[in-house]
């Protein structure tokens, strides 16, 4: 690439990271509530979500603010009530979805206090973590996946080859490591040459079923030349990769998901700027 291509894709790419961080940073919904569970600041509970639970035991609203164990420390009797008050969201339709799987209750200050189904994170807008793997080709091309049409969000939207929330108690390298089995069929002997995790931002965002807070961390990767990434838990349609150019383009399109967009973007810049 010339000098004078490279410095006027920087600028392009830092005017395009601008404008989908600006997405990925909305106040949280007008009639939300603040939320806090065992004592502590948590998130922000939508109005169905104060509705269904206000009259639940162990469970207050007031000033506003919808209060959850209040009297309760971090433990097997706040985990019992956080299930319960999942189950009765999910009685009361303010989720979507079910996934069965648990996913760590964070405080404002990133404290761990318990436990909570997946799908009731959005309508409490509590902090999620979501570790990405960007993928290149030898020739410095990127891999890419489709998201199943099945999916709740973002169906059919090109994604970054993994990505995927934490479960509650996974050390972050290991949630890749999973997400990169279960998404991309790659073992850890594909990764052996992949960068450390670092965190890109912390999203804000509303969605329809609540208020996404989430801390969005990658790790990057070049594959070898005879390896083929293949999906294995139905979550991905396609897996195909991209020159550079093409990817951005594919972006400034909207066809990526906000997440993959942010990753990507901030990728590019990254590797351009090491030279």
């Amino acid at each position: 690439m010339s000098t004078s291509h490279a410095l006027a894709r920087c600028g392009a790419l830092t005017e395009l990271y601008a404008q989908l961080n600006a997405r990925a940073q909305e106040a949280p919904p007008e009639r939300a509530h603040r939320l806090w569970i065992g004592g502590q600041l948590c998130g922000w509970a939508t109005d169905a979500a104060w509705d269904a639970l206000r009259h639940v035991p162990g469970v207050a609203a007031r000033d506003a603010a919808l209060h959850i164990g209040d009297d309760l420390a971090p433990g097997p009797q706040l985990n019992a009530l956080l299930a319960e008050v999942a189950d009765t969201m999910r009685q009361a339709q303010c989720l979507r979805g079910w996934r069965n799987e648990l996913l760590d209750v964070r405080t404002e200050d990133g404290e761990v206090i318990g436990a909570i189904e997946r799908a009731a994170s959005r309508p409490l807008a509590l902090c999620t973590r979501a570790v990405h793997l960007n993928a290149w080709t030898p020739e410095g091309r990127l891999w890419i996946a489709r998201r199943a049409m099945s999916k709740s969000t973002d169906p059919g939207m090109w994604d970054t080859l993994v990505g995927g929330l934490v479960c509650t108690g996974e050390p972050l390298d290991e949630a890749l490591v999973r997400e990169c089995d279960e998404e991309a069929g790659l073992s850890p002997e594909h990764l052996a040459g992949r960068s450390p995790l670092r965190t890109i931002l912390r999203m804000h965002r509303r969605l329809p079923e609540g208020y996404q807070v989430e801390d969005v961390l990658v790790s990057d990767c070049v594959l070898a030349a005879h390896v083929q990434p293949a999906n294995r838990d139905g979550e991905v349609s396609e897996i195909m990769h991209v020159d550079v150019d093409t990817a951005i383009e594919m972006v400034r399109a909207g066809e990526f998901t906000l997440e993959a967009a942010l990753v990507i973007v901030e990728d590019i810049m990254r590797i351009d700027a090491a030279g």
